[in-house]
């Protein structure tokens, strides 16, 4: 596969010198080029705990710097990057739980290691990343969410939520005598403090003498936001900071292209904070009186929106400091190198959203913070173009263990000492595959660069056999299942660097056409040299041959 990754980049790399996508070959390079070196070892391995959470978007982050950081919400996590390196522009690729985790697991694209959506699972054989750990020489471990269905057999430990898991009492199953599925315990307790539990009690009755590759990962702050009792008044008195467009967007942002050329269908898709989508906003979760007037309605269910999210994160970042404190205490510490991430972003209010899936930054942005005991890079930041196929190629790199042939991605350890990767990429791809079938988010694809996001709504499902929808008053009334009705298909373009709140859809100005010609060539490009062509879908493929030279 390598062969044909690199004949591809070098056949287009010519094509593209001196224009906006001047390292198109970047991905493709992997270890044939100035193939990164891990850091420099201590006589001991460096162990690696990996902290994960679900929905945590960067905005949440006191160190993001966004409108929320005045609130001082992770102060714990905040520490941890002061220690460490903080990476600004890390990306999902498929903004939802299981394709997320299993491009983590694989560090491939959706279409290629087969969970496009969240149907699918990883079985032992396809848990790449543990099973390359431990050709290393690492003890391998998971406790949390897993949410990929299969057993994750590769590991030497597990403790794992069924499906998505419950918030207060969970069960787990756990690695032992019974056979999955059936392998189950209950426990007393919030999740966040049940994993973290498990995890200390792992960490401190391991008998292994080999290094530890620990998967600590949180079912919190998914929503529907449970929080333990202990924090009821944290935020209480607060108001929480508003982002710019919740109470409405201009007329200029978006394009009735991609929403449809009704307003019904408009308001109707993506799950909204106020009242502009009448069958999904938040509002009716937290029963806000439907008589108020708009702005109220907004303002409150915002509020009530805001505060339950943030106390899950306080939860998520008080159980870190537990899980720090443990390392301390067990001599581990200053030999574990610490990675915090999570499975995507989050739409917290921005476009009146909420929930992720879109191409929203908000939504696909990671964060990503490193702490190295063995690198002196406390409080810095890269700005280096990252996405969640690079995490496995990464972490291995850590290690000392090369990146396979089959991944995609490609370790970035040189960043840790500010320094960037030959022919590193200047776009990351994104694609959601599930058309309409949860929050109502059409499918769509795009590329984000440093300066500009393009975006393809093509806006049909790639299954021929649909999934069932949960609305049944939808299907009654119409006589057609929600996710069976397309939506029109639209291109997009944003300035991210004029407006970051992608608010004004540029893709009908002719000044950027150049622009739009760079990176359509680019999406086609990195279409076909990561297998999202959709050759085994042959009605997406005729959607994207018709409209590729609009």
């Amino acid at each position: 596969m390598n062969k044909t990754l690199n004949m591809l980049a070098s056949l287009t790399s010519a094509c593209v010198v001196a224009v906006l996508l001047t390292a198109c070959g970047q991905e493709s390079a992997k270890k044939e080029v100035a193939a990164s070196q891990p850091a420099k070892q201590t006589k001991k391995p460096y162990n690696i705990l990996y902290i994960m959470t679900d929905d945590h978007a960067a905005q949440a982050i006191g160190t993001y710097g966004s409108r929320l950081a005045s609130l001082n919400p992770t102060p714990n996590l905040d520490k941890l990057a002061g220690e460490g390196m903080v990476f600004e522009n890390a990306f999902v690729t498929n903004s939802i739980c299981s394709p997320s985790r299993a491009t983590i697991l694989t560090g491939q694209y959706s279409q290629t290691n087969g969970v496009q959506d969240l149907k699918g699972g990883i079985g032992k054989e396809q848990q790449y990343l543990p099973l390359e750990m431990k050709k290393a020489g690492y003890e391998t471990a998971i406790v949390g969410k897993w949410h990929l269905k299969e057993e994750p057999g590769a590991f030497d430990y597990y403790q794992v939520l069924p499906g998505q898991g419950s918030y207060f009492d969970p069960q787990f199953r756990v690695q032992g005598d019974k056979t999955w599925p059936n392998n189950t315990t209950a426990y007393t307790g919030h999740s966040s403090d049940v994993i973290t539990d498990i995890s200390i009690d792992w960490l401190k009755q391991r008998k292994s003498d080999k290094p530890f590759f620990l998967m600590h990962q949180f079912k919190a702050p998914h929503d529907y936001f449970e929080y333990a009792p202990r924090y009821n008044d944290y935020l209480a008195d607060a108001t929480i900071p508003e982002p710019v467009d919740l109470y409405g967007v201009p007329d200029t942002f978006g394009s009735k292209a991609t929403r449809g050329e009704n307003d019904s269908l408009i308001r109707e898709i993506g799950t909204s904070i106020s009242k502009r989508n009448p069958r999904r906003n938040y509002g009716q979760y937290y029963k806000t009186d439907p008589n108020l007037a708009d702005d109220e309605y907004t303002r409150i269910t915002y509020q009530e929106y805001l505060k339950g999210y943030l106390r899950c994160i306080k939860g998520v970042d008080d159980n870190i400091a537990r899980l720090i404190q443990t390392l301390k205490d067990q001599g581990l510490y200053d030999n574990t190198i610490i990675v915090y991430t999570s499975d995507q972003g989050m739409m917290l209010g921005e476009h009146d959203y909420q929930d992720k899936r879109w191409i929203w930054d908000e939504s696909i942005q990671m964060p990503f913070i490193v702490r190295h005991p063995g690198i002196d890079n406390a409080g810095s930041r890269s700005d280096l173009l990252i996405n969640n196929t690079d995490y496995a190629p990464f972490l291995l790199d850590l290690v000392g263990q090369e990146t396979p042939d089959y991944m995609h991605g490609r370790s970035f350890t040189p960043a840790l000492r500010g320094e960037t990767p030959d022919n590193w990429r200047t776009a990351t791809f994104y694609r959601y595959w599930t058309h309409r079938m949860y929050h109502e988010v059409p499918a769509h694809t795009g590329l984000r660069s440093k300066d500009y996001k393009l975006i393809f709504f093509y806006g049909d499902n790639y299954r021929e056999q649909q999934f069932p929808f949960y609305d049944k008053k939808w299907t009654e009334k119409t006589g057609l299942e929600p996710n069976k009705i397309p939506t029109p298909a639209g291109w997009e373009l944003y300035d991210m660097k004029n407006d970051p709140d992608e608010l004004v859809n540029i893709y009908e100005d002719p000044k950027y056409a150049p622009v739009i010609a760079q990176l359509k060539a680019e999406l086609v490009r990195q279409r076909e040299l990561y297998n999202e062509t959709d050759a085994n879908y042959p009605r997406m493929k005729a959607i994207f041959d018709k409209h590729f030279n609009d």
